[in-house]
């Protein structure tokens, strides 16, 4: 099973919602993957084992696998083309 990280600050709230949502829409799709909210601090921690990063901040940084807008699936503009992204990242 694939694994997508989402992070915020604290990986609490903004990130569960997204991880929460994004995880509901590839289900809808028929794509299997784990999607897990984590805290900011952490995330570097979870790259080796994680197809993609869902950010809900905005990054400068170069990561090893592909970085996701967030902020798509709090505002639902771009969502579906993040959410193709996602889905493409999978197969």
């Amino acid at each position: 099973m694939k694994r997508i990280i989402v992070a915020c600050g604290s990986g609490v709230a903004t990130s569960q919602t997204v991880a929460s949502k994004v995880s509901r829409l590839l289900k809808e799709r028929n794509v299997n993957a784990y999607v897990e909210a984590v805290d900011l601090k952490s995330v570097e921690r979870h790259m080796d084992s994680s197809v993609a990063y869902i950010t809900i901040t905005k990054t400068k940084k170069e990561y090893p696998i592909p970085v996701i807008n967030g902020i798509a699936f709090l505002t639902g503009m771009g969502q579906e083309a993040e959410l193709q992204k996602l889905i493409d990242i999978c197969k």
